[in-house]
C-alpha cells in the first residue's frame, strides 16, 4: 500500500513533512498547495511536487512566475488518502469541513487546539490513541520535546510533578517581521499552555509551566525540574534512560581535562552548527537535545535543560501518525526505528 499525501500549507513546517514523506517506500505526495507564488512555491515545482493553488483567482500570478499549477486545493484534497494541515497556526480548523466532505484522513499541526481533531499524538507517548483515526493532530514542537524527555522518567520511575519554564524563541530564522527585537516578553498567562498540551498526550501528568518570549531565532530552551514519586533514580540512571530513548540526543556543554574547562556545546548557537556539521538536511536537528552535564539529581528532584529546534523536532511524529492512522503497523518502536533510518537519525 502506498499512502498518497497532500500538504496543505507548503511553509516551514509543511516543505519538511513533505520531504520526510518523499523518503518513505510506502507514501507519495500528491500535491502540495500555495496561496502565493513566493520563492517556496518555486522550491516546490523544483522537487517535482504537484502544486495547488488555495486562492484561485491567483491562478495568472502563479503562471507569470513560471509556475505550473495543477488544480485548486479541492483537487488535491480529492486526490489524497490523506492531507496534512500545515497552515499558519489557528487557520487550520477552518478547512475541517473539506476534508469531511472529501471523506480523507487530515492531520494538523500544534498551532490548532487539541478539540478540532480530539485525537493528540506522541509516537513515543499514545501512538494507538490514532491508531485507525480520521483526523489526529501532531502536538507542537515544544510539547514534543517535554514528552520525548519525560515519557522515559515516568515509565521508569513515576513522576509526582513537573515544572518547567519555556525560553522561547520570537520567530523561525526566515520569520523577519517578528519580534520582539529588544524585550523579553512573559506569557502572564500561568499555566501557559504547553501544560495542558503535554496533557492531551501523557494524560494525567501532573505538569505546570510558564514561558517567556526571548529575541532569537534559532531554537528554544526549556528549564525542567520534576519530582520523581515513588523511587528516586541516580543521575546516571536518568542519563542512561535518555541514551536509551529514540529521538533524544545527550551533548556535553563543557570539556573538563584536568583543571582546564573548555567550552564545547554551551548553547544553541553551537548546536545549529554541529546539525550543519553532520550534513542533516536544511541544517535541521529532529532530536531533542540534553545536556548531560546540565542534568542534576538534587533529593528527588531533577533539574535539567533541553533545547527544541522548532522548526524540525515534530517531522519524525508526521511520518508515524500515517502508520498509526492507516494501521500499518501496531508497534511505535518499528514504526520510529523505520522513520528515523529513513530520516538519517540512527
Amino acid at each position: 500500500m502506498s499512502v498518497k499525501v497532500a500538504i496543505n500549507g507548503f511553509g516551514t513546517i509543511g516543505k519538511r513533512v513533505a520531504w520526510a514523506v518523499s523518503q518513505q517506500p510506502d507514501m507519495e505526495i500528491v500535491g502540495v498547495s500555495k496561496t502565493k507564488p513566493t520563492y517556496e512555491a518555486l522550491g516546490a515545482a523544483k522537487e517535482d511536487y504537484p502544486l495547488f493553488i488555495a486562492i484561485p483567482d491567483r491562478q495568472e500570478a502563479f503562471a507569470q512566475a513560471g509556475l505550473e499549477v495543477a488544480g485548486s486545493v479541492e483537487d488535491m484534497v480529492e486526490a489524497a488518502d490523506i492531507v496534512f494541515d500545515c497552515v499558519p497556526g489557528k487557520r487550520g480548523a477552518a478547512n475541517k469541513t473539506m476534508y469531511e466532505a472529501a471523506g480523507v484522513k487530515a492531520v494538523w499541526q500544534g498551532g490548532e487546539k487539541h478539540a478540532t481533531a480530539g485525537t493528540s499524538f506522541n509516537a513515543l507517548s499514545n501512538y494507538m490513541d490514532s491508531y485507525g483515526k480520521q483526523f489526529v493532530r501532531v502536538v507542537s514542537c515544544n510539547t514534543t520535546g517535554l514528552t520525548r524527555t519525560l515519557h522515559p522518567l515516568e515509565e521508569g520511575w513515576g513522576i509526582d510533578n513537573v515544572q518547567a519554564v519555556m525560553v522561547r524563541r520570537a520567530g523561525d530564522p526566515k520569520d523577519s517581521d517578528r519580534g520582539p527585537i529588544n524585550s523579553i516578553e512573559p506569557v502572564l498567562k500561568v499555566p501557559s499552555h504547553h501544560g495542558p498540551d503535554v496533557q492531551t498526550v501523557m494524560e494525567g501528568l501532573n505538569i505546570q509551566t510558564m514561558a517567556v518570549k526571548v529575541p532569537s531565532t534559532i531554537m528554544h530552551m526549556h528549564c525542567n525540574v520534576v519530582q520523581f514519586k515513588d523511587k528516586t533514580p541516580s543521575g546516571q540512571e536518568v542519563l542512561d534512560a535518555w541514551e536509551a530513548t529514540p529521538r533524544v540526543r545527550l551533548i556535553q556543554g563543557a570539556i573538563e581535562w584536568g583543571d582546564q574547562k573548555w567550552r564545547n556545546l554551551p548553547g544553541t548557537a553551537e548546536i545549529m552548527e554541529l546539525a550543519r556539521d553532520l550534513g542533516f538536511p536544511r541544517g535541521d536537528f529532529m532530536d531533542i537535545i540534553v545536556w548531560n552535564d546540565g542534568a542534576h539529581m538534587m533529593g528527588d528532584r531533577l533539574y535539567y535543560y533541553q533545547a527544541i529546534h522548532q522548526e524540525s523536532d515534530v517531522i519524525p511524529e508526521n511520518i508515524d501518525v500515517i502508520r498509526s492512522m492507516f494501521q500499518l503497523t501496531d508497534d511505535n518502536v518499528k514504526s520510529m526505528e523505520q522513520t528515523d533510518k529513513s530520516l538519517g537519525l540512527l
